[in-house]
């Protein structure tokens, strides 16, 4: 309970607070753990109490691309509006960060909705700041050049972890950036001459 009252949408209302910890089933997650799939049913929502998740989405012919991050207090709105629906989900939630996560059953989402003020106002602030995020990934995919994506990419990844050496595999960073290892491989090698990074075994350093 204490760490739902760290999530500024609720401080307002103990009584919200103390009905998510009643119907919230709360699971703890390692990195790289896969909680939703695409085209699978949501039958609850995540809350995320400690941790990163990263939603991505699958193309038929395998490529994923990073959509955005789920970070502390935070839920992921497409599940909210699968969920509403009744519909599959249309993208993938994987664990960025170990985790905590509550999960309250898709039938209380609508319930809370129709009784706290404050649980339709945290599912507007999100869908806003998601709406946000998913313009700037249309405009960086429209406009800007993959090297100052990956770079971009990077130092949203350190400002999560707050961590300057980030072990991640140029696979990975492919996969989240829509494009081919080889490209991502060919432009660390690039910014590493340029002084931007160090190269490791599967880990990069910022400098």
């Amino acid at each position: 309970m204490e760490d739902l009252k760290q999530i500024p949408a609720f401080k307002t209302s103990p009584e919200l607070i103390e009905k998510l910890q009643q119907y919230g089933i709360q699971k703890n997650y390692d990195a790289g753990s896969v909680i939703l799939n695409e085209n699978s049913h949501i039958r609850s929502i995540p809350i995320v109490m400690k941790g990163t998740l990263k939603v991505i989405r699958t193309e038929e012919d395998g490529r994923e691309i990073l959509l955005y991050y789920v970070k502390t207090g935070e839920s992921c709105i497409m599940s909210f509006l699968g969920g509403l629906h009744h519909e599959t989900s249309k993208v993938k939630a994987e664990v960025e960060e170990d985790a905590e996560i509550l999960f309250l059953p898709t039938d209380k989402v609508s319930l809370f909705i129709k009784e706290y003020p404050e649980w339709l106002d945290y599912i507007f602030r999100l869908y806003h700041k998601r709406f946000e995020e998913l313009l700037e990934i249309v405009n960086a995919i429209a406009f800007k050049k993959v090297d100052e994506r990956l770079l971009n990419l990077l130092q949203k990844k350190k400002e999560l972890t707050g961590n300057k050496v980030l072990n991640i595999t140029h696979e990975q960073l492919a996969n989240e950036l829509g494009t081919a290892r080889v490209v991502v491989s060919r432009l660390l090698k690039q910014l590493e001459e340029d002084g931007m990074l160090k190269l490791g075994r599967n880990k990069i350093t910022l400098v």
